[in-house]
């Protein structure tokens, strides 16, 4: 059984939602996906595929290359991936979200020009350098400098948990740049070449989204142009409102949307794993306990998707959605490790086992309400937009 979608959706998001799909159960089978998640690798070849289907291109306008920017079909496209593990979605990521979302909203004229064509393409992809070893999800304090010299900005300092910096063509960095103002006056965001001079790369081990390693990232006196701060060098010290702006409010979505897929996949597999496995004389789907605890899951789900998609219609339209972005990405990561816990206990032993994809589906749920924004902060937001005072 593969769980359908049950919301009305245009025509053509239903048709790439089918397409991906297929694309999915083709080239992405079981086997290919545990060899994935145990070498913490993700294919370059299959990516180059899905590439060519154009799908990069979803959150780039078309004067830029792309397909004109359309958040629902590329939240569904996330979706269907992730149905298959992080291993193709992670990199569409990298590369529509973390690279064609960030440089159309925030990117210069001359970024735009240059990047947007082959982000479009998937030829780019960025990787994230947010969070450092002593700063999480209080951005604003971030410690890695970076001091104009002339023509150049010259960065120093670390990062952590910046998955893919090892392979990404740009590390989309966040940084102080002048220490002695008040901290959100003192952001800039730059684009670091992943080989520029100075960079190192270590490994990370964990046990969730294993498509590849997270990375600790060392700047040490990295030179890059003026132009390579993003949206251009007038934008100096003035990251703050991108970092809070729309960008965000559809990184929440991606995440949220991974989260959902990986669900889905957890409970399209222990509801068929219930009605195949036979105790007491009948199929365990049969027993009340065991029916109570799937319906209870895809109810859950369903309304996951209400939300996700909730959302994603609202950023589509440009509207304002902090507050249903910051709710998806809370209830949603939440309620898939309710899922994910729930869908364990059905399937048992077998769920410890790498016999089902149930065992991955549940590492990777169970980090998803700290990823991307952690639940707590999304309550924190969420106090924030309503008022909530003390």
């Amino acid at each position: 059984m593969m769980i359908q979608n049950t919301l009305p959706e245009p025509e053509h998001v239903t048709a790439l939602r089918n397409q991906i799909r297929r694309f999915v159960v083709e080239k992405a089978p079981r086997h290919r996906r545990r060899a994935w998640d145990k070498s913490h690798d993700w294919p370059r070849d299959l990516f180059r595929e899905l590439c060519d289907l154009g799908v990069c291109g979803l959150t780039i306008a078309e004067e830029h290359g792309g397909l004109g920017q359309d958040i629902v079909a590329a939240v569904a496209v996330i979706e269907e991936l992730s149905r298959a593990g992080p291993f193709l979605a992670g990199p569409f990521i990298h590369c529509a979200f973390y690279g064609g979302m960030n440089i159309s909203e925030n990117g210069s004229p001359t970024q735009k020009a240059e990047l947007l064509p082959r982000l479009a393409r998937g030829e780019l992809l960025f990787a994230y350098g947010l969070s450092e070893p002593d700063v999480g999800g209080d951005l604003s304090s971030v410690k890695t400098r970076g001091r104009v010299e002339g023509n150049e900005l010259v960065v120093n300092g670390a990062k952590r948990w910046c998955t893919g910096a090892d392979w990404a063509d740009y590390i989309y960095c966040l940084i102080n740049t002048a220490p002695d103002s008040p901290r959100r006056e003192a952001l800039t965001f730059v684009l670091i070449p992943g080989n520029a001079k100075g960079v190192t790369t270590s490994p990370i081990e964990h046990v969730n989204l294993r498509y590849t390693a997270s990375s600790d990232v060392h700047f040490d006196n990295v030179c890059v142009p003026l132009d390579a701060i993003v949206g251009g060098p007038a934008k100096l010290n003035k990251a703050w409102g991108m970092l809070a702006g729309r960008a965000l409010d559809v990184e929440k979505l991606e995440v949220a949307a991974c989260t959902f897929g990986f669900a889905q996949a957890a409970l399209d597999e222990a509801w068929t794993y219930a009605q195949e496995r036979v105790q007491f004389g009948k199929a365990i789907a049969g027993h009340q306990a065991v029916a109570h605890r799937l319906v209870t899951a895809r109810t859950k789900l369903e309304a996951c998707r209400h939300m996700l998609y909730h959302a994603a219609h609202l950023a589509n339209d440009e509207k304002a959605c902090g507050v249903e972005t910051s709710m998806a990405k809370l209830f949603i990561a939440d309620t898939g490790v309710e899922i994910a816990l729930a869908c364990q206990q059905v399937m048992g032993a077998y769920a410890l086992s790498d016999a089902y994809d149930i065992d991955r589906n549940v590492r990777d749920l169970l980090g998803m309400p700290i990823v991307g924004g952690s639940s707590d902060m999304q309550r924190n937001n969420l106090a924030g937009l309503w008022r909530l005072r003390g």
